[in-house]
């Protein structure tokens, strides 16, 4: 299979929820929730890779990095870059029903492990959707995180065992879900968080915690305070608050004031490997990977995963060559042109 009979056969697969685009920045979905788009103008989806896009990079030839090191260590846990799979979930929602949410998973979590990174699993308004994510989870070993919607905090408590049940290494809280419209849909109460609630969720485990949502300073810090273990800089794909800035543009900020206390992971109009350094040299320690993997297995199950990891690999190992990044270490403020 190559890439682009990949894109075609997703495309078809996705039943108009995606229209799989040359550039996936948003335009063509703006306002499709439930769907694949971005909140009223979906503003906030098109920030996300405006913003990054407008990054650039320092390009520096005369170094020794020609076989830059590219793995990624967090929670006892190495992979071959600093890549997650991000959690997203819900296959009849928001992705044409074609397949099953098993399915969609399975193929999610055995391309992501094949390709040396970790997946992140979801759920959703459907509650099955948790238990078949975890269920799949649990057949590859545990290897992998569980990120809760914040429910009450009580149910919250409660998936969090069924994801340790499950082995995860792993577990967090996308707090950015809070205005999640397909949510609301079904009935479905989740809510923003107290900083005491926080602290009591992340007390009610000893697996690592992560808090995703996180997009100022002040949300950020306080999560420190709170005892997470990670944050994730994001606005939920620019699905749940229209007009927000995107990822790229503040990140940075958010990582300054975090540097030394807390590990920061962002998402956010991550497309290619470049995109990844980006990220890397905003402030992130890793970043998670949404929306191109949804296509990837809608188009090739878990070989097109692979295939899009593949891709992924050999783009950012070229980046870290044409910027002169011999490890993750390497990258930083000084490969973006000021």
């Amino acid at each position: 299979m190559t890439y682009a009979e990949m894109r075609s056969a997703a495309k078809m697969n996705l039943n108009g929820t995606c229209r799989v685009c040359p550039v996936c920045d948003g335009r063509v979905c703006a306002g499709e929730v439930p769907g694949m788009g971005g909140k009223g103008t979906g503003s906030a989806f098109m920030a996300n890779v405006s913003s990054l896009a407008a990054v650039k990079l320092n390009m520096r030839l005369i170094h020794e990095a020609a076989k830059p090191d590219m793995s990624f260590s967090l929670f006892g846990k190495t992979m071959s870059m600093p890549v997650f799979t991000a959690p997203v979930s819900g296959t009849s929602i928001n992705m044409g029903g074609k397949f099953s949410e098993a399915e969609y998973i399975s193929w999610i979590i055995r391309g992501s492990l094949d390709s040396g990174v970790y997946p992140m699993v979801g759920d959703t308004a459907i509650e099955q959707f948790l238990i078949d994510n975890l269920a799949e989870l649990k057949k590859a070993g545990g290897e992998g995180i569980a990120i809760i919607k914040p429910w009450e905090a009580a149910s919250v408590v409660d998936k969090i065992r069924l994801a340790e049940d499950a082995g995860a290494f792993a577990v967090g809280m996308d707090i950015d879900a809070a205005g999640l419209v397909t949510l609301s849909l079904h009935g479905k109460g989740v809510s923003p968080k107290t900083p005491a609630e926080i602290a009591a969720v992340r007390k009610a485990t000893k697996l690592p915690f992560i808090l995703k949502g996180v997009m100022t300073i002040e949300d950020a810090l306080a999560a420190a305070d709170c005892g997470v273990d990670a944050i994730v800089v994001s606005n939920h794909g620019g699905r749940v608050l229209d007009g927000t800035p995107g990822v790229a543009e503040v990140l940075p900020e958010i990582a300054a004031a975090c540097k030394g206390k807390i590990t920061v992971l962002a998402d956010g109009g991550v497309r290619s490997g470049v995109d990844v350094l980006r990220m890397l040299a905003l402030g992130a320690d890793a970043v998670l990977l949404g929306r191109p993997l949804v296509v990837a297995s809608f188009g090739g199950m878990a070989e097109g995963v692979k295939l899009a990891y593949s891709r992924l690999r050999a783009e950012l190992e070229s980046a870290m060559i044409l910027t002169g990044c011999a490890s993750l270490a390497d990258i930083d403020g000084s490969v973006i042109r000021r």
